[in-house]
Formats: structure tokens, sequence, C-alpha cells
């Protein structure tokens, strides 16, 4: 055997080496997100059908909407980051997410109709609501069908409709086929968790320069929302309903809700532009709007804030 030969063989055996060692680590991972999940919420029969579901806390009740990538995982993560301590917290996972079924009509407002029987089989009959991007649909519904069965409104990055059309203002940080191959596949969204967590967390509209300024405890809690999309194929049904649901947005009669409001937006969200919040805000009566000047789609470096915001506006009300 040639020298030449030599070096490609000792190459391809490193090759295959890492190879391996990846993907046992990758199936590892894997394998303890699903258990972590697995363990972590209850499935609960209601009058809707069947919903995954968690709650934590104690206090004043608060219902956590989560957005798209979510499920009750990520509806934990929104209620410690962006809403704090002193209540409990209810966090289903929306249609098609994680262990809830994606049934025939999964629209916005099939979605708040299975809040409110959720409600009922947890005897609670009134909350504050909380709904994060994708979340905030059904969120804004359920204050139009539920009136009596919500103290107070918050609706975080929402996707909502605005004029002349909601996708007119919406520029995605990277082509709209990474988010395709990214929520496609497991393996490549641990991939880019483990390699390139700047990159992805940039897919989400968190600019470079949010990023470079972070303090150590702000970058673990961006890297939690992250690493929480895992496994992304138990979510991709909702994600794809999310999609449609987005898309296909009508304006609500926003002057219908009576409920106390307030929407956060961000400036610099080109995932859920500030327009749409904005919009929402304008049309709500006495609604509050609040616009950072900065975090993207993740509010990265804005939670403290935030959390003050929201837990004020909540107790208030």
């Amino acid at each position: 055997m040639s020298k030449l030969s030599l070096i490609l063989s000792i190459l391809v055996g490193v090759i295959a080496v890492v190879g391996i060692v990846t993907y046992l680590v990758y199936q590892s991972d894997i394998r303890a997100a699903r258990e972590r999940l697995q363990t972590g919420s209850q499935i609960i029969q209601t009058a809707c059908g069947p919903i995954e579901y968690t709650t934590m806390g104690d206090g004043p009740p608060v219902l956590v909407v989560h957005g798209t990538g979510g499920g009750y995982d990520q509806g934990i993560l929104m209620a410690r980051m962006l809403v704090g301590d002193g209540f409990r917290f209810i966090t289903p996972s929306r249609f098609g997410y994680l262990r809830t079924p994606l049934p025939a009509d999964a629209s916005a407002e099939a979605q708040a109709d299975v809040q409110a029987c959720l409600l009922d089989a947890l005897n609670i009959s009134k909350v504050a609501v909380v709904g994060v991007s994708a979340g905030a649909p059904p969120s804004m519904q359920f204050a139009l069908r539920y009136p009596d069965r919500i103290s107070a409104l918050v609706l975080i990055v929402p996707a909502a409709w605005a004029p002349p059309a909601p996708q007119a203002e919406r520029k995605f940080p990277v082509p709209t086929a990474v988010y395709d191959a990214l929520f496609g596949s497991d393996f490549l969204m641990w991939l880019m968790t483990k390699f390139a967590l700047p990159s992805l967390e940039s897919a989400f509209g968190v600019s470079s320069e949010v990023l470079d300024r972070l303090d150590p405890a702000e970058k673990e809690e961006l890297s939690e929302l992250v690493h929480a999309l895992q496994p992304i194929s138990l979510r991709n049904a909702g994600i794809r309903n999310d999609r449609a649901v987005v898309d296909s947005l009508v304006r609500y009669p926003l002057e219908n809700i009576t409920v106390p409001t307030l929407v956060i937006s961000a400036a610099d969200d080109t995932v859920a532009p500030s327009g749409w919040g904005k919009y929402t805000a304008e049309n709500i009566p006495g609604a509050n709007f609040t616009l950072l000047e900065s975090g993207g789609h993740f509010l990265a470096g804005q939670h403290t804030r935030v959390r003050a915001l929201v837990s004020e506006f909540i107790k208030k009300h």
C-alpha cells in the first residue's frame, strides 16, 4: 500500500468513527428528550377530546398558549421567562404538538374551544391568558368566544392580521427552505443545536448584535428555548397547522374584545413584525402596546423587562 493510500484509509477510518460516535450521541440525546417529554405531562380527556398539559406554581391561574415549534414544555419556559413567579400556570400542548392529536378542524377557533374544555376538566372558571407568537390567534379567539372566563389577555410577539396583508411585512432571516429542512429532521435540528447554535438563533430573528450583548444568564435562556424544539418530529403536525392558520388569518372583530389586553412586540422582529402587534393593540379597546427596541422573535435580552410588564399587568387585573 502506498503512503497516499494509507493516509486516505486512515482518514476514511477517522471519518467513519466520528460519524458513528456522532450518531450514537444523537440517538442518546433524542431518546432522553423523548423520555423527558413523556414524564413531564399528562393527558386529560375533555368534552373536546384528549389534550396534553401540565401545571406548575401557585397563585392566580394563567393559561399559557405556546408558539410554533412548542408544546407544553415550551409553555413552561414561556411562563418562567416571560411571566415569572406567583401564578398557577396551565400549559397545554396545542393541536398537533407532542401528545395532543391534530383533529380535522384545527382552526384558531377550535383551539380556543379545546382550551375552554381543558379549563372545565380542571374545574377552573377564569384565567388570565398569555398567547405567544402563533399562540396569539387562539388566545384572541378565546377572548372573543369566552369573555366571562378571561381576566386579562397578554399577546407576546403575536402572529396577527394587519392590513394590507400579514405576509407583506414578513421577512424571514433565512430562506423558507431552510426552515422546512430544520423542521423536517430531528438529526439536522440536533446538529444545529450542538454545533451551530448561534446560526440557529439567528434563524429565529435574533441578530448577531443582540447575541453579542447578552449576559451569560440571557444566553442560557435563549439556548433553552432553542433546545426545547427537540425532537422536532413530535411537533411537525402542529408546525404545519400553525403555518396554515397564520397564512389564512383574517381580521378578527378586535373591537369586541372587552378584556384588559397587553400586547408586546419587538421592533426588529421579522418573524412576527411589530406592525401586527401595533394594529392589534390599536383596535382592541383600551389595549396597552409595548414596543421593545430589540430582541427579535425570542425577545432575547428583554426577558427581565417583559416579566415585570406581564406580571404587573396580570396582577392588576
